[in-house]
């Protein structure tokens, strides 16, 4: 066998290194060995691990470094170099303007998206049962935002790295509490279906309501990215698409580009879809100037998702202007 031929003879996967990241990876590589049993690429598939910028710099916060695409723009351009076919993504993390020379292949159906919240030295977790000041640890303006919304009391520290770290911190460092997305908890068996935390004694896990928590857009939904030139890779990821999930997160990230939204702005979004075959999507967004905060609910047809996330967000521009 020559190189190249060896080369052809697999799919490179492009992933983060972290242990959530190839965790997702396994996830969806899983999905397509599931669906094309005989396809030798795929059962050969590999994942090449890539260092981005996010990872690399962990002592700011997003919103100074540039947001989450810079979980992103290092597989995107791995994807432009040919060093990868397709690269596995949290859909959370990659912006709702998508540069045009690539593609969403497919998502896959969404996890639970809830948020949790974990803390420490208390007997039940809990919002409520905090001591007054109670320090939280998170670098999201969205959880941040609605966090003081029902505890104004609460100090927010800044926080960041993955989801083992983070615990580790929450453990080892002077603050009470954090959240967590139940998403990659449970991708990364640490949390079973009754809510509890696994291999941390010392901490307390609660699922906070979708009433307390809005999540974040795209939140608990593995993507896969490629080329819009790879017709080939893109036929292919059809077939693992799941089209609920998908007419969900179409609306929510409608919503996200109406309001124009980035990592500095508190704006949080989910959509589900009704046994009437309708698509309701819920929002929050914590406008500057000092406004109150606002919760939105709307409903649309399920066929059309982006016309629902556009118009959801032309009436939150209206009720956060002055």
């Amino acid at each position: 066998m020559t190189y190249k031929e060896y080369m052809t003879n697999f799919y490179r996967i492009g992933t983060r290194k972290s242990p959530l990241a190839l965790k997702q990876t396994e996830i969806v590589l899983e999905a397509l060995k599931k669906t094309y049993p005989n396809n030798t690429k795929i059962q050969n598939a590999q994942a090449v691990g890539i260092t981005t910028s996010g990872d690399n710099i962990q002592n700011k916060s997003l919103s100074e470094i540039g947001g989450k695409a810079l979980f992103v723009k290092e597989i995107e351009q791995a994807l432009l170099d040919n060093q990868i076919d397709f690269g596995v993504h949290s859909l959370k993390d990659v912006e709702a303007n998508l540069n045009p020379s690539f593609k969403l292949g497919c998502v896959l159906e969404r996890e639970i998206i809830n948020d949790v919240l974990i803390t420490k030295n208390t007997e039940k977790a809990s919002l409520l049962n905090f001591k007054k000041g109670a320090k939280v640890g998170t670098c999201s303006p969205r959880r941040a935002a609605q966090l003081l919304d029902i505890r104004p009391d609460l100090t927010i520290v800044p926080m960041r790295g993955n989801v083992i770290t983070r615990l580790e911190k929450l453990e080892n460092e002077d603050m009470d509490a954090s959240v967590f997305a139940y998403a990659g908890l449970k991708r990364l068996d640490l949390i079973n279906e009754n809510g509890e935390l696994k291999n941390y004694p010392r901490l307390k896990a609660c699922i906070l309501t979708l009433d307390e928590i809005i999540p974040a857009v795209g939140q608990g939904v593995l993507t896969v990215e490629t080329l819009c030139s790879n017709q080939p890779i893109i036929d292919m990821l059809k077939a693992v698409n799941h089209h609920e999930t998908e007419m969900c997160i179409r609306a929510e990230r409608a919503f996200l580009r109406e309001l124009g939204g980035n990592c500095k702005t508190p704006i949080a979004a989910y959509a589900i879809k009704t046994s009437e075959n309708k698509l309701v999507l819920k929002a929050f967004y914590a406008p500057f100037q000092d406004l109150p905060s606002i919760r939105f609910e709307a409903s649309g047809d399920f066929d059309s998702p982006e016309e629902l996330g556009i118009r959801t967000g032309k009436e939150i521009k209206l009720l956060s202007k002055p």
